[in-house]
């Protein structure tokens, strides 16, 4: 379960291992009969997930499957907890808390990109969650570009979307410098304010939900500007080459603080056919402030995750 959007992750910081964090979660059930520790609980769940458990009933025989090196390891002392016993643990558990802990846990073994961080905020749509309403649970999440790493996360209402969502995702996160992406959904001025305000760079997408920026986007001279880089991939019968250009637009683009543009272009080559297909470019723009060398960092809806790095000085341009 995710977080609530109103609860703070916690700020101390920690270096301990996952074992250690877990015992950080206040144990719900009452000091009377009580067999198996907490945070042993709830290490067994999290190692089971690990291997591949998508169940409680999984989980428990995982446990059960486990060599007693393993399971000693993880802090189990004599019998192993039961199905039942890890089922109804689990379902009181405090999730806002175990997620902050666990999110903060990560958040310290997050890695850098260019000496910096960059967070890729993405929201998904879970297969076969319903909530009492019967509704699909919607979550918005924020990774570690690098690893996805999932950093925090919340539950988007049915009543809601994404976009105020953002900022309550992104409060618990230190964004000085750090570098977040987004698809073209949170390109949104106030967004942009929110990030820059907190220290941090935005690279969004723009699609035709700001046609008035895109169009300026289009209209740049691309023809003249170089490419900036340039990869190809192979995979399912195809092979697909990915060419950027950047470019820093002088008198801006009229977006909060937005002053450099990257445009894609996805050429696919279909082995069987023969046949090439050329994608329409897609745009992003980003606050990055140009130092002679920028990171450009590429949202998951442009299909360019594992993009990353730095690139040439790009060319400027006066609008």
């Amino acid at each position: 379960m995710p977080a609530a959007p109103s609860s703070p992750m916690p700020t101390t910081p920690f270096a301990s291992g996952i074992l250690d964090t877990l015992t950080r979660v206040p144990d719900p059930r009452a000091r009377r009969g009580i067999r198996h520790r907490f945070p042993v609980i709830l290490a067994l769940a999290l190692a089971g997930v690990c291997a591949g458990a998508r169940s409680f009933t999984a989980i428990a025989e995982w446990v059960h499957d486990a060599p007693t090196a393993v399971l000693e390891r993880v802090g189990v002392v004599g019998l192993a907890p039961s199905e039942f016993t890890i089922r109804r643990t689990l379902a009181r558990v405090d999730a806002t808390v175990l997620d902050q802990l666990i999110g903060a846990w990560a958040w310290l073994r997050s890695s850098v990109i260019d000496g910096r961080r960059v967070i890729e905020v993405d929201g998904k749509t879970l297969r076969g969650a319903r909530d009492a309403a019967g509704c699909l649970t919607h979550l918005l999440a924020a990774l570690d570009h690098s690893s996805g790493v999932v950093l925090g996360q919340l539950e988007v209402g049915a009543k809601t979307n994404e976009i105020p969502m953002l900022t309550d995702l992104l409060d618990p996160l230190d964004l000085t410098d750090a570098v977040v992406t987004a698809d073209a959904l949170h390109c949104q001025r106030a967004t942009a304010e929110y990030i820059v305000a907190r220290g941090g760079h935005y690279v969004f997408t723009v699609k035709n939900n700001q046609p008035s920026l895109r169009n300026r986007l289009k209209a740049l001279p691309w023809t003249s500007i170089p490419v900036s880089s340039s990869g190809a991939r192979r995979g399912h019968g195809r092979r697909e080459r990915r060419t950027i250009k950047a470019t820093e637009v002088a008198a801006g683009l009229g977006f909060p603080h937005a002053t450099q543009v990257l445009q894609v272009r996805r050429t696919v080559t279909r082995r069987g056919r023969r046949t090439t297909r050329t994608s329409p470019p897609r745009y992003a723009i980003t606050a990055e402030t140009h130092t002679g060398r920028s990171t450009y960092c590429a949202p998951s809806d442009m299909r360019l995750c594992d993009f990353a790095g730095a690139l040439p000085t790009p060319p400027r341009w006066k609008t």
